[in-house]
C-alpha cells in the first residue's frame, strides 16, 4: 500500500511523526529515504516527542546509531549512510530490530539485505520550486499493521 502526503513545513512534518509515534510498539521499523534535507530527521524529531522523548534529537550521520531510552519506548535512530561500502552486518541491526525498541533507519538501501519483511518506509522528496520547506512524504506500508497505521494517521492530511 501507498499513500503521499505534501508538507509545506518543518512543523508539519514533525507533527506526522508525532502522530505515528502514538501507534508504535517495540520491534516496529521506520525506514527513511530521501536526499540531504528532505526532513528525515525532521520527522524523527516529531516521532520522538511523540513518543515522549525530550532530549534534543541530532542525525546520528557520525555515530551511526543514536539511542534514546527515556520515553514511552526506547528510539534506535539510525543512519546508515557511511555503510555504502559495506559494514552492516557487523552492527548487529538484528539485535535492534529484535529489541525493545523503535527502529528508525536512515538510508534504508544501505541495509536492505538486513532488513524484516515487515516495516514502514517513508520517502522524502523536496520540491523547491513550490517553496523551501514543500515536501512530498511517499508512505510505503509493508505488512497489514503497518498499513492500517497509516490510514489513520493520514486520515486527516490532504
Amino acid at each position: 500500500m501507498i499513500n503521499t502526503v505534501t508538507v509545506k513545513s518543518a512543523d508539519q512534518t514533525m507533527a506526522i511523526g508525532q502522530k505515528l509515534a502514538q501507534y508504535l510498539k517495540p520491534r516496529d521499523l521506520i525506514l527513511l529515504d530521501g536526499d540531504l534535507g528532505a526532513g528525515k530527521t525532521t520527522f524523527t524529531k516529531g516521532l520522538a516527542k511523540g513518543l515522549g522523548i525530550d532530549r534534543p534529537i541530532k542525525s546520528p550521520t557520525f555515530t551511526i546509531i543514536r539511542e534514546y531510552q527515556d520515553g514511552r519506548i526506547p528510539l534506535y535512530h539510525m543512519d546508515v549512510y557511511r555503510l555504502e561500502e559495506g559494514g552492516a552486518d557487523d552492527l548487529g541491526l538484528e539485535e535492534y530490530f529484535n529489541g525493545d525498541g523503535v527502529n528508525v533507519v536512515e538510508w534504508s538501501k544501505f541495509v536492505a539485505d538486513e532488513l524484516p519483511n515487515q516495516y514502514l518506509r517513508i520517502i522524502f522528496r523536496r520540491d523547491d520550486s513550490k517553496g523551501d520547506n514543500v515536501r512530498t512524504l511517499t508512505f510505503e506500508a509493508k505488512g497489514e499493521r503497518f498499513e492500517k497505521m497509516i490510514r489513520e494517521v493520514l486520515a486527516d492530511q490532504s
